[in-house]
């Protein structure tokens, strides 16, 4: 799966609905209000790169509401079971 982290600009008034809109597209796993500089984050996560051509601008950049995209791909996914498991050497 190819994952994708999109950061939404959204018109202040229209977050929540810019929110549950996008959160509705298909390929969208999660969306977060968030603070800083975007209002929203999504993550998308695809079975091919083309596939983020229909997703991203022709989907989440149409919902009504949103200003701005900036679309980071994911390389290598790292949780902290994965780190702990890695150093694990079986003493208890």
């Amino acid at each position: 799966m190819i994952t994708a982290i999109v950061m939404i600009d959204a018109e202040v008034d229209q977050i929540p609905e810019v929110a549950d809109s996008v959160a509705a597209v298909k390929s969208v796993r999660r969306v977060y209000s968030v603070t800083g500089d975007v209002d929203l984050i999504a993550i998308v996560s695809v079975p091919e790169h083309e596939d983020l051509a229909t997703v991203i601008p022709d989907q989440i950049a149409k919902v009504s509401g949103v200003k701005e995209l900036k679309t980071y791909l994911a390389f290598q996914e790292f949780s902290r079971a994965d780190l702990e498991a890695a150093f694990d050497i079986g003493l208890d």
